[in-house]
């Protein structure tokens, strides 16, 4: 059996089908333009703007969407804010007089140790000049001659007990007493060194101290937070803020973490009021004077749909848009309107209809398709 009357009749039945198609027009107008030929395996912008992307390639790329659902969402407006230790939970360790710094028995504190409330850190004894030393040591030796006065008449009217009243006596007593006591406390003075104590639990989150050190009077030397119990403080320039904040949030780098409103002061700064927030948890990445961006939710409202802030990309000018998901391997550029909704997530106010499918995850690789 031999093939090569097959093979003639499919070389003409080719060869007919090339010179029927010589003639004819393939340009079928913008439609055609705008679609991809039939085996293209790559992602590619279209004449129109859109993007074609390959269902394969959407799996590789791990493309997302959510369908728009445009309601009533609670109006946010972003404020800049300020990480700073509670004031009931915090404090500085300041030393009173001029000194040199020493170490305790277990050394001094080191950032992040935990202490607890009265925990010695360091000890400042005091250094006095030689002309305040000589004055100190004057001082000692006329209390000495004082005591030693003293004494000797408690000792006189001890022994004429009986003769000399007794109130006499007791006077003596408490006088040499007295005497004895200033002395002490004089010599303690010149000597003794000042124990700096802890004045919260919590942990270590600033050392300005080494052993041998010389400080001044009130030189903060250590800084002690509860991690737990951090502040933020914020500015807003609408003194409607102040009444209207229900919800708040920061993005931090390991997510997102809530804040509670605690109120707002009555004194400005920066001609803008200034709106406290509590951290209610120790899970997060937050560190004293630390910048942050707060999302504070209001009472108002507004109509938009809740997308996530990955859906929302910029352009070369500036403008925000999102891509959506029109058809089956198609995806179209939409401008839009954005607020802040927390600080996860975008209100979308305009620029998209309700039902069509935003991008939210992969957008910014959709971006870059050229």
């Amino acid at each position: 059996m031999t093939f090569a009357p097959f093979f003639a009749a499919w070389l003409l039945a080719l060869h007919g089908a090339v010179f029927a198609h010589g003639g004819e027009d393939h340009d079928h107008g913008p439609a055609a333009a705008a679609l991809p030929a039939a085996d293209t395996t790559a992602p590619q912008r279209l004449a129109d703007g859109s993007l074609f992307i390959p269902k394969a390639i959407q799996r590789q790329w791990g493309l997302r969407t959510v369908r728009a659902d445009i309601r009533d969402l609670p109006a946010s407006v972003e404020l800049q804010g300020k990480v700073v230790a509670d004031a009931n939970a915090g404090g500085r360790v300041q030393s009173t007089q001029p000194g040199r710094i020493e170490a305790p028995a277990q050394g001094l504190p080191t950032l992040g140790q935990q202490v607890r409330k009265g925990q010695v850190l360091a000890h400042v004894r005091p250094t006095v000049s030689n002309t305040e030393r000589g004055s100190l040591q004057a001082q000692l030796a006329d209390l000495d001659a004082q005591q030693a006065i003293a004494q000797r008449k408690l000792e006189r009217y001890t022994q004429l007990q009986g003769a000399v009243p007794q109130s006499a006596i007791d006077a003596a007593r408490l006088e040499a007493e007295a005497l004895r006591q200033r002395r002490l406390a004089l010599q303690a003075s010149l000597q003794a060194p000042e124990a700096l104590r802890a004045p919260v639990s919590g942990v270590v989150s600033a050392v300005h101290a080494m052993a041998g050190q010389v400080v001044d009077a009130r030189e903060t030397l250590f800084e002690v937070v509860n991690p737990a119990r951090l502040t933020v403080e914020a500015l807003a320039y609408d003194p409607a803020l102040a009444r209207g904040v229900t919800a708040a949030s920061t993005s931090v780098a390991d997510g997102t973490t809530e804040l509670q409103f605690v109120g707002s002061g009555r004194q400005l700064r920066e001609q803008a009021w200034v709106l406290q927030f509590r951290i209610p948890s120790d899970q997060h990445a937050l560190a004293v004077g630390q910048s942050v961006k707060v999302i504070a939710t209001t009472r108002q409202t507004h109509k938009g749909a809740s997308v996530p802030q990955a859906a929302v990309v910029r352009g070369a000018g500036g403008d925000q848009a999102v891509w959506v998901h029109t058809t089956a391997e198609k995806f179209e550029r939409r401008t839009v309107r954005t607020q802040a909704l927390s600080a996860e997530s975008a209100a979308v106010t305009s620029g998209i209809a309700a039902g069509e499918r935003v991008v939210t995850q992969g957008a910014s690789l959709l971006a870059q398709v050229r």
